[in-house]
């Protein structure tokens, strides 16, 4: 899909062999973009950076489950953009290549991040501001672009549901919290990008949510 205001432009996809969902944001005026969670096809995403015409400046993850990051070291060295993730998902990062044989995934051989990525932290790119919000995972972290009212909500929110908690490091208080307190604040008319699956918006989910309901 690709959506535009002023001068942003947006494409979201699936990719990687859990089609996860990767948002590449970028500003027409200055030529730079975000990639968010590159799980996989990395020829695809760079295919597609070189049609819309922009130079990526980072490199950021909702969270570190490996469907979500498989193609950062590539993407890292096709571009010179910094990986981003938050600290305390560390621990996945790390484990990413045992995941992989236990999925009978070739190992990714990421490197290590450049960066952590801070609550409330501007992404240097299109306005955009990281949110922490944890429960699917400890890091996990929402980004979202103000100016063009999109949420890049990675497995915290889906269309009608919520990501899983049962998974390491996963906690329901938590993401119940983070949806409630961070991501229902935001405007009710934004597109929420899904790790997975059909996009939304804050206001469909804000009343409609199977899990987490105003």
């Amino acid at each position: 899909m690709t959506s535009e205001q002023n001068t942003i432009i947006r494409r979201s996809f699936p990719v990687g062999p859990l089609q996860c969902n990767c948002t590449i944001i970028g500003d027409t005026a200055t030529g730079k973009a975000v990639v968010v969670d590159p799980g996989g096809d990395a020829d695809v995403i760079l295919r597609t950076l070189n049609e819309m015409n922009l130079k990526v400046v980072a490199i950021v993850h909702t969270h570190a489950h490996l469907d979500h990051i498989l193609a950062a070291g590539e993407i890292r060295k096709a571009t010179g953009a910094p990986i981003h993730l938050h600290e305390e998902d560390m621990f996945l990062w790390d484990a990413c290549d045992e995941y992989c044989r236990s999925f009978g995934l070739p190992p990714a051989n990421l490197p290590p991040p450049d960066h952590y990525i801070n609550d409330d932290q501007d992404l240097g790119c299109c306005n955009g501001v990281a949110l922490h919000t944890p429960g699917h995972t400890p890091g996990s972290v929402s980004f979202w672009f103000a100016d063009a009212k999109l949420l890049v909500a990675g497995d915290t929110l889906f269309n009608g549901s919520i990501g899983r908690t049962d998974f390491p490091g996963g906690s329901y208080p938590q993401i119940v919290k983070s949806i409630r307190e961070r991501l229902y604040t935001l405007d009710e008319d934004a597109a929420v990008v899904t790790g997975h699956g059909p996009e939304t918006s804050i206001g469909q989910e804000k009343y409609n949510n199977a899990f987490v309901r105003i």
